[in-house]
């Protein structure tokens, strides 16, 4: 799924980005661009990151193969 239209990041992109160490906006918006347009995808970004990791920590959750 598209989280960001305006520059083409999906759910798997920012999936990916975490698993290399990415748990945060800032650094989101660095190495994706992710709501450095419009900023309509924040909320979901930020969503994406807490789905992808424990919420405090980093920790990665990996999705059942």
């Amino acid at each position: 799924m598209y989280v960001c239209v305006c520059n083409a990041v999906t759910e798997n992109d920012i999936e990916n980005a975490v698993r290399e160490g990415i748990t945060d906006m800032p650094a989101l918006e660095r190495v994706l661009n992710v709501s450095t347009c419009c900023g309509c995808c924040r909320e979901t970004a930020e969503a994406c990151i807490a789905r992808a990791t424990d919420g405090t920590s980093g920790t990665i959750h990996s999705a059942p193969a």
